[in-house]
């Protein structure tokens, strides 16, 4: 297959979603499409000891909620998609935003009952800064919950969407019967039992036949017809175009649960989503087609299996091909690296691959040569831009809670930031270390990975932070900078990357701070340079 035909085929994209939307169930039900896995895990199920095949770390198990991105990979109906199933718990949000810079388009999970939630609203504003295309799941129509075009009328306001329905549903909770299928001109029938891989589906182009009646009943007939008038009044038609350009969201209904409206869903999103997409480095711009080899690292794994202690660096594939043993620039570094055992996921197993191409992740094992960011090449020099580091909103010192095992504390507190898991913050003064993390959550997690994963013990202390905030002085050797570094010192620390930054403890002496020193820069993100 000639290079440019495997860049059509590939389809890479994230699924977002407030925390139990149903985003890691509907990623087992696309995968057991795909025939990627044979029977789909009981997620939160504690009686069935099975978990969701993304949820591989043993605290997601625990917890039945999501702590970091997994990459998926499967084939259908000859496409070779790449999923990658986010975190939607807030206090993990910060992956969630990294992984958004690796994929092409997105799914967003919508609830049935609880309709558009805080934490969808921001992943979307994210998607919408960088143009992503987005399709629209309404998900759990086999419960309880709002009506179809107030959840569309929701899902235009809160998300600031342009949307046109692709499927309807027919009743929904106890009178639930199925979907109509805008897209396909078919009816899918809900059996209610998600032990089937697919339910029965009936070609149905003309609604006005009074065959239907006879399928699902006269009430819901006619309610079906009126609806499907109203949406052809009310909303636009699906122009593909605009959802390229992500000017058009098209919605879809579904029990992701059930098995139900997921391969109407996927059908269509093979049709209609963009193969892989040039990419904007600092220096110019990057077509996928381009022969020579570029990419970057959008995330960082210790231990995916603990036995080995082995970290993975996942590269997305953003131009030429990948291969297996050849010599490749780490920018960063300036050094040439080459890999021996690249490798392609599904979940934790991963199987090794000799070429990848553009789109595809590629997992590489890592002694510590990588950072999040990181771009490797073919010995151009590229800046991948838009993986920042954004201010903690909670810190801690972490203390060591076994003297002998001092060790094992420090190599596991410095795998897990390279992660992405949190920040950790060196004070100036006295070299104690901060750990920063957008939730608090975050602790916990490390805590446990910790122990479990590198054997080492930690405890924290509270340390009254109100925001860090790097530095930039637009002359170092003024001054006032001078002064800034002597009056704030004790205030004042180093991030991973030897980056000055000011730990503001209230939003008071923030402001002060900024008013008494102009020529002093203080940035949110880290990544200003």
């Amino acid at each position: 297959m000639s290079f440019k035909n495997q860049i059509q085929r590939r389809r890479t994209f994230g699924i977002i979603a407030h925390p139990d939307a149903g985003k890691t169930t509907l990623t087992e039900k696309l995968l057991l499409f795909g025939g990627a896995i044979q029977e789909a895990g009981a997620v939160k199920n504690n009686k069935v000891k099975k978990s969701a095949t993304s949820d591989f770390m043993e605290i997601e198990k625990q917890r039945g909620i999501s702590v970091a991105t997994s990459v998926l990979a499967f084939l259908y109906r000859d496409r070779k998609i790449n999923i990658l199933d986010t975190p939607g718990h807030k206090d993990f949000a910060e992956d969630t935003f990294r992984t958004l810079t690796a994929v092409d388009s997105v799914i967003v999970v919508v609830d049935v009952a609880k309709g558009v939630e805080e934490q969808t609203e921001k992943l979307v504003e994210v998607c919408r800064m960088r143009k992503i295309p987005m399709i629209v799941f309404i998900n759990k129509m086999d419960r309880e919950g709002k009506d179809a075009f107030d959840l569309l009328d929701e899902v235009e306001q809160k998300l600031g969407l342009n949307v046109t329905p692709l499927s309807f549903p027919i009743g929904m909770g106890y009178d639930f019967k199925g979907i109509y299928n805008i897209y396909e001109k078919n009816i899918n029938l809900f059996s209610g039992d998600n032990k089937k891989n697919i339910e029965e589906t009936i070609a149905f182009d003309d609604i006005e036949n009074p065959g239907l009646e006879k399928i699902i009943g006269a009430k819901a007939a006619n309610e079906l017809r009126d609806n499907l008038e109203l949406v052809n009044g009310v909303y636009p038609d699906f122009d593909k175009e605009l959802y390229l350009k992500a000017e058009q969201q098209p919605v879809f209904f579904g029990s992701a649960l059930n098995n139900f409206g997921v391969r109407e869903l996927l059908d269509c999103f093979i049709d209609i989503a963009p193969q892989p997409q040039p990419k904007m480095a600092e220096e110019r711009l990057v077509r996928p087609e381009e022969t020579e080899l570029s990419g970057f690292v959008f995330k960082i794994h210790a231990n995916m299996d603990p036995k080995h202690r082995d970290r993975l660096a996942f590269i997305k594939v953003v131009s030429g091909t990948f291969e297996r043993n050849k010599l490749y620039l780490h920018v960063r570094q300036g050094k040439k690296l080459k890999f021996s055992s690249p490798n392609a996921f599904f979940a934790e197993k991963k199987e090794i691959v000799d070429i990848s191409y553009p789109g595809d992740i590629v997992g590489l094992h890592d002694t510590g040569n990588f950072k999040i960011g990181d771009t490797l090449t073919e010995g151009e020099i590229l800046h991948y831009k838009g993986i920042p580091s954004f201010s903690p909103e909670h810190f801690r010192y972490i203390n060591n809670a076994d003297p002998l095992k001092s060790k094992q504390l420090n190599k596991g507190v410095d795998q897990l930031m390279d992660e992405g898991v949190a920040q950790l913050f060196t004070l100036e003064m006295n070299n104690r270390k901060v750990i920063g993390t957008v939730g608090a959550l975050q602790f916990e997690v490390i805590q446990y990975r910790l122990e479990h994963e590198y054997g080492a013990k930690c405890s924290y202390e509270n340390f009254p932070v109100y925001k860090a905030c790097w530095v930039e002085a637009k002359d170092s050797k003024s001054e006032e900078f001078k002064e800034f570094k002597r009056v704030k010192q004790k205030f004042l620390a180093k991030d991973k990357r030897n980056q000055l930054v000011f730990l503001a403890d209230s939003q008071f002496s923030l402001q002060m701070t900024q008013q008494k020193y102009p020529n002093v820069k203080l940035h949110f993100t880290s990544e200003f340079n």
